[in-house]
């Protein structure tokens, strides 16, 4: 039936893992999970204070199969960008039919994104905003938007946090920056949404050709029609929370649609320059359309 291949099972990624799960057309899991669940958190965590110690990775192993014995999981301990690891994180998502990333870091969801194009599967991602305040669910297929497309159209679309004053007595020293820790509850909030785009993605994908799974251009391109039509957006703001200078009110759903940026860095076609001198004006012209965002 179905392979759902996840990186991260940390207090968002945990709960989204356990309701796409009790999907009963998801038979394979690969789950990619590097750390060892600590005391701190416990607090916004569905293990128990007594698996502390214990991995993350294979205590998610142990939590599905105690719900879904049927199910086959296969733990990855390690961290997404280790070198030594990418023949196997490689072949995870070669067999992947949907992809989540639960990562909280920038570098992984880059490398995620890379991985899913290039082995030419869908994707799903859930982003909690600080202090719990709301949240994003986007989804990403080939020959969409890349993750970069939809983080840049974001960042200038959409404000969502007030980053502190500098301290010009000090100039050129470090910028404090502040994250206030999610309650569990609003983790819980955004990742029921991202479970449910995520099955939504794997409905369109099964409904292709009569359940059956595809791959193939004109498939990606069916895929990718047939959720645009489903969700109505790439990008899924809900907020939690109405803040002062940042959200009017709470509990309003914003939808974005992003479109593949011509320009972008990393998923855009460009030719391969023919000579240092035509590397140098590529190189000038990207640099032109940083300074221009």
């Amino acid at each position: 039936m179905a392979h759902l291949f996840q990186v991260g099972a940390g207090s968002g990624g945990m709960p989204v893992l356990d309701a796409v799960c009790r999907d009963e057309r998801i038979t394979h899991v690969t789950l990619v999970e590097p750390d060892v669940y600590k005391p701190h958190n416990v607090e916004r965590h569905l293990f128990p204070l007594s698996a502390v110690g214990q991995s993350k990775a294979v205590l998610t192993q142990q939590w599905i199969k105690e719900r879904r014995p049927d199910v086959e999981v296969h733990p990855i301990v390690g961290n997404l960008l280790d070198p030594n690891l990418q023949e196997w994180i490689g072949k995870a998502a070669a067999l992947a039919d949907v992809g989540v990333c639960a990562a909280d870091n920038e570098p992984a969801k880059y490398h995620f994104d890379a991985l899913m194009r290039r082995h030419g599967k869908p994707w799903t991602l859930g982003e909690v905003l600080s202090g719990g305040i709301g949240g994003f669910v986007h989804w990403f297929v080939p020959g969409g938007p890349c993750y970069g497309c939809v983080a840049s159209h974001l960042q200038r679309s959409v404000e969502v946090d007030k980053a502190p004053a500098p301290d010009y007595s000090a100039p050129g020293g470090p910028v404090h920056e502040t994250r206030v820790p999610a309650s569990m509850a609003s983790i819980h909030a955004v990742a029921g949404l991202h479970a449910v785009v995520t099955l939504q993605i794997l409905d369109c994908r099964f409904s292709i050709e009569e359940g059956r799974p595809t791959g193939g251009a004109e498939s990606i391109e069916n895929l990718k029609s047939a959720i645009e039509n489903r969700l109505g957006f790439t990008s899924l703001l809900l907020t939690l929370r109405q803040v002062p200078d940042v959200f009017e009110e709470a509990f309003r759903p914003y939808r974005f649609r992003v479109a593949r940026a011509a320009g972008c860095l990393i998923c855009g076609t460009r030719p391969t320059p023919a000579s240092a001198e035509d590397l140098d004006v590529a190189l000038d012209q990207a640099l032109a359309r940083l300074g221009d965002e």
